[in-house]
């Protein structure tokens, strides 16, 4: 996989199609028959004991596709047993043709009827791209026994059930273990719902000519930790610490000291020149016996706190900060001291009671702080991430984090980035305090807002793959990320 992996709307798929076969010459059957072949081949590369083969065709092009596969594997002498919904006539020519030519090589079709025949390798050609609704009660059927079935399912270009553009399934969706796309890769198989339905996800580009869809922008650009040296060059010789920043973490109420420490050593874990910390009286001591590299001050008021904010390059505001008075007043300081901050946690939720523009800030929210941004429902924000994260860039007109599987950042003028990394290992309290540390530290090394959340959200997961390796997904712990963001902050 490349460093950056451009998404498509599956409106723009469909303009390549369209253009591969008026501009490039290939007939849309020709296309049809180098997807049901390249899918044929990725079955029998990772499933090579495999006879019995189950093929599941809708009345689409993705039907279509599985016709030739299912030709394909009869003809290298395997058993192959094509089902399809009650009435599920293909639409179009070329889907047509290829059950023609499956019938005229001895195929036979079956007809749904609430069970499905067994087979050792499922494959899911019921819909494609073409869904953002909830299946038809027969396809609903179908896939409920394919997910029922003990057999590995390839899905081809999209589980079926799932919104090529948002990853979200109205109702059920086929969960795959493998999905193959075709030409370019969909935006919504690597965020939210759909990372628990889409398996591995890969990408055939049928043999169309590199650079023939460049003046097709993306809908969003997936991001792997391969990236990352884009970002981390290695440090001249003569580097000192006043170039590489100063960042003030803003937080650690009574009883919550522990989320501003993650914060404040996991910036330093990234790499910026210094860190300081403006918390309780009552957590000085404790933070300075844990970490003593960070320059731990009490502060109990926004006046203790603004000679502080004068000396930080960044502020990262929020880990453990309350909502009570104490919080408030810091908070506020903080925003109206023109610095660059990084808004997490409580301060995500103070700036929801008072919506205003923030647009030195980068917000780092989950969907239930994204939601009280937006005052929507957590559902909501879940069904279409893109769009979330997109309206709050534009609502505070400032860069946005939208944390989860697939993590997304969006800003207003840039290509939204998808992270592909991180596991659910990640999904516990303190994590999103430590992404806020790395990314201010990145910031406050130089990095332009939109490129320091980039590369922070994939330093950040990429660490916690590297953590959960070493000890499993369960059990992990935000503090185990530390040794790991230290050694990929320099990849070689």
């Amino acid at each position: 996989m490349t460093q950056q992996l451009p998404l498509y709307l599956s409106a723009q798929v469909r303009a390549m199609d369209e253009h591969a076969i008026a501009s490039l010459g290939v007939p849309a059957g020709e296309l049809m028959a180098r997807a049901g072949a390249a899918a044929w081949r990725l079955l029998q590369l990772r499933w090579p004991k495999a006879r019995v083969i189950g093929v599941a065709c809708g009345p689409g092009n993705n039907g279509g596709d599985g016709y030739v596969l299912a030709r394909l594997a009869r003809a290298a002498g395997h058993t192959v047993r094509v089902v399809t919904p009650p009435g599920a006539t293909p639409r179009t020519a070329p889907a047509r043709a290829a059950l023609a030519a499956w019938r005229q090589a001895g195929g036979s079709v079956i007809a749904f009827d609430g069970l499905l025949p067994e087979a050792d390798v499922w494959v899911d050609a019921i819909y494609g791209i073409g869904l953002s609704r909830a299946p038809s009660e027969a396809a609903q059927g179908m896939i409920e026994r394919i997910n029922a079935s003990r057999a590995p399912v390839l899905s081809l270009d999209v589980p079926s059930g799932l919104d090529a553009d948002t990853g979200h399934a109205e109702g059920v969706a086929v969960r795959a273990t493998v999905t193959l796309s075709f030409i370019g890769a969909k935006r919504g198989l690597y965020t939210g719902m759909a990372r628990d339905f889409d398996g591995e996800v890969l990408l055939d580009r049928l043999d169309l000519k590199i650079g023939a869809f460049d003046d097709i922008t993306p809908a969003a650009c997936l991001c792997v930790p391969e990236g990352l040296v884009r970002w981390l060059a290695p440090r001249h010789a003569n580097a000192h610490k006043g170039e590489h920043g100063h960042v003030l973490c803003v937080g650690g109420e009574e009883g919550m000291g522990g989320a501003v420490r993650l914060c404040a050593e996991a910036a330093l874990r990234t790499g910026v020149g210094l860190a300081s910390v403006a918390t309780r009286q009552s957590g000085v001591a404790a933070l300075v016996a844990a970490r003593p590299e960070a320059m731990t001050h009490a502060v109990e008021d926004a006046d203790a706190l603004r000679p502080l904010i004068e000396r930080a390059t960044v502020l990262a505001v929020g880990p453990g900060l309350g909502q009570g008075d104490w919080g408030l007043a810091l908070y506020r300081e903080a925003l109206t001291s023109g610095k660059p901050v990084i808004l997490d946690a409580d301060a995500l939720n103070l700036l929801s009671l008072q919506p205003r523009r923030v647009p030195q800030a980068i917000l780092t929210p989950h969907p239930g702080e994204a939601a009280r941004l937006l005052g929507k429902d957590k559902r909501d924000v879940q069904a279409d991430r893109f769009g979330a994260a997109e309206a709050m860039a534009q609502r505070f007109g400032c860069v946005v984090v939208l944390k989860g599987a697939g993590t997304i950042i969006a800003a207003p003028g840039e290509i939204p980035a998808v992270i592909g990394a991180g596991n659910p290992g990640m999904a516990t309290g303190g994590m999103g305090d430590v992404l806020s540390g790395v990314i201010a530290a990145l910031l406050a090394q130089h990095l332009p807002p939109f490129q320091a959340a980039v590369a922070g959200a994939l330093l950040h997961s990429a660490a916690g793959d590297a953590a959960a390796r070493v000890g499993g997904e369960r059990g992990l712990l935000p503090s185990d990320l530390f040794p790991h963001l230290r050694r990929m902050a320099n990849p070689e």
